[in-house]
């Protein structure tokens, strides 16, 4: 599905993106990495192609980055005013992790997967009939 573009923002308004791009998945998250950053049993992200697919509409200096520093590539960016997760750039993978809650439109494609169970919290959601992967599901 090329040339997709979801909007979003931030909870207070002060941060809004664009992104448009091949939305190539869509998991929910259940490390616990991902727990710490939404608060919550697991992440939704959508996954768009290629990098350059996020454009900050405004409030691109009310951004702050956090880089957890044991890893290879997880970091956080929101917006300092109210804390939102925003979307971020993974250069590993040459796309954009957009966070779900953050979206204002719809997203292009259902989730397809529950990523990272064996990390899930006892007390979180079941699997809702989605796949469950330990690890990232094989893309062969």
């Amino acid at each position: 599905m090329s040339d997709t573009v979801v909007k979003g923002s931030c909870l207070c308004g002060a941060v809004e993106y664009q992104v448009k791009g091949d939305a190539v998945r869509f998991y929910h998250c259940h490390c616990q990495r991902c727990r710490k950053l939404t608060g919550t049993g697991h992440a939704s992200n959508l996954f768009v192609q290629p990098m350059s697919a996020l454009t900050w509409i405004k409030g691109e200096d009310m951004l702050q980055r956090y880089k957890v520093p044991e890893a290879e590539r997880f970091y956080n960016l929101f917006c300092k005013q109210c804390g939102s997760p925003m979307p971020r750039v993974v250069r590993e993978l040459e796309g954009v992790l957009v966070g779900a809650g953050s979206m204002d439109s719809e997203s292009p494609i259902a989730p397809g997967a529950r990523i990272f169970w064996a990390s899930r919290a006892d007390w979180s959601c079941g699997a809702g009939g989605l796949p469950v992967f330990d690890e990232y599901p094989d893309k062969s």
